[in-house]
């Protein structure tokens, strides 16, 4: 009975965010209710309209804003929660085993106004692991350290590294900082057993694989 009595923040504490059932997770990512209904009563019509669709679009997103009291703000909170959900789930899932797939992942990176240097940790089945920005500035082989690649690496228990980087002028032709990184780091990995697998440079628009190019053998 003392389960059932507790508040939702309260029950996390005790129990942890697994205890918690989908309605009161959702009276925690809300806070509070509306004028015509209470946390508890919004949250299950807010589920109830999730549970109504496979993915959520703009119109379930103007739908739920049109629900009593509930308006754009407290919504925005909801698609936040929702999308940071499926950005994590979809790195769990997601198998690297071509450059556009990794390519799908840096987009949202490519219009960056400075070169922003990435790697992404892949398991045996060529699952990503983890996606990190390890530097933000002009690339050149002293700031771009084996270390700073691969040790993130190891503590992923990684069987693969792919590195990328963007190139702000839209050029993809690779510099000559950008092939003694790549050789560097490809002879690094060679030494721990975490291979580099590819080095891509990309743009808004496309990218380049500088294994494709011969240049990873």
């Amino acid at each position: 009975m003392e389960t059932l009595q507790l508040k939702p923040r309260e029950k996390f504490q005790r129990y942890g965010i697994e205890g918690l059932s989908d309605v009161e997770l959702l009276q925690l990512i809300l806070g509070s209710g509306t004028r015509a209904f209470d946390v508890k009563n919004l949250s299950e019509r807010c589920l109830e309209a999730l549970d109504s669709v496979a993915v959520p679009d703009s119109n379930l997103w103007n739908r739920v804003a049109r629900l009593a009291g509930m308006g754009q703000a407290k919504t925005a909170q909801i698609a936040a929660a929702w999308e940071l959900g499926r950005r994590r789930l979809d790195l769990r899932t997601h198998k690297i085993t071509c450059p556009s797939a990794l390519y799908s992942h840096l987009i949202r990176y490519a219009e960056r106004p400075q070169e922003t240097f990435l790697t992404a940790s892949v398991n045996g089945a060529q699952q990503l692991l983890k996606l990190r920005v390890i530097t933000v500035g002009l690339l050149n082989k002293t700031l771009i350290h084996p270390r700073e690649v691969f040790a993130p690496a190891i503590s992923d228990r990684a069987a693969g590294v792919l590195v990328a980087h963007n190139h702000p002028s839209g050029q993809l032709e690779p510099s000559r900082e950008d092939l003694e990184v790549t050789t560097r780091l490809s002879q690094a990995g060679g030494l721990l057993g975490i291979p580099l697998l590819d080095h891509l440079i990309f743009t808004r628009d496309s990218y380049i694989s500088l294994k494709e190019l011969g240049h990873i053998l």
